[in-house]
């Protein structure tokens, strides 16, 4: 996919989320580097979203997986002074409910403070576990469907006061061998 293809939000948020999955499916069966079956995915992905023949899956799904992952921070995996963290800062209009809510230690929580995960990850250098860019990436998609941004272009987005930045959205993705499902 050709960047200039994704000036359209729901292009860039779509191919964001088919990478997500591409990149699931590698880690999970543990390979070092993407094969012809992890792009496979990708495309199907990518064009049932774009043609509305597929949906991303909901919020719900996320949640049992915080569930079961037990309490430890979303980010780093520590398991000691955990709070609640805004994955949408609520200066931004991040809401305080749970879809929005997830662990973390007092250190991440600190750093991240009302900055974009994708922003703070960015200034750390580090890709986000892919359990919480998911989760990640539904809250944006679903914020843009709500508010009715998904036809817009990235450019009318960049530089807003909303409680993410399109700018930071990931279009590539590391290596597999370089990614983690879940912190810890």
């Amino acid at each position: 996919m050709v960047k200039k293809e994704l000036n359209i939000v729901k292009a860039l948020l779509f191919w964001s989320y088919a990478n997500l999955a591409m990149a699931h499916t590698a880690v999970d069966k543990k390979q070092e580097k993407y094969a012809a079956f992890n792009y496979m995915i990708r495309a199907r992905l990518f064009k049932g979203l774009m043609e509305g023949s597929m949906n991303i899956r909901t919020i719900f799904d996320d949640e049992k997986i915080k569930l079961l992952s037990g309490n430890k921070c979303s980010y780093c995996g520590v398991t000691d002074n955990l709070a609640l963290d805004h994955i949408f800062p609520q200066k931004f209009g991040g809401k305080d409910v749970g879809d929005n809510l997830v662990y973390a230690c007092r250190s991440c929580n600190s750093s991240k403070g009302k900055k974009d995960l994708m922003e703070w990850m960015g200034c750390k250098n580090t890709f986000p576990p892919l359990m919480i860019l998911r989760r990640y990436l539904k809250l944006v998609i679903n914020y843009c469907i709500e508010n009715n941004l998904m036809e817009c272009t990235v450019e009318d987005l960049n530089n807003q006061n909303f409680p993410f930045k399109i700018e930071h959205i990931p279009v590539s993705y590391p290596k597999p061998c370089e990614l983690i499902l879940v912190a810890g």
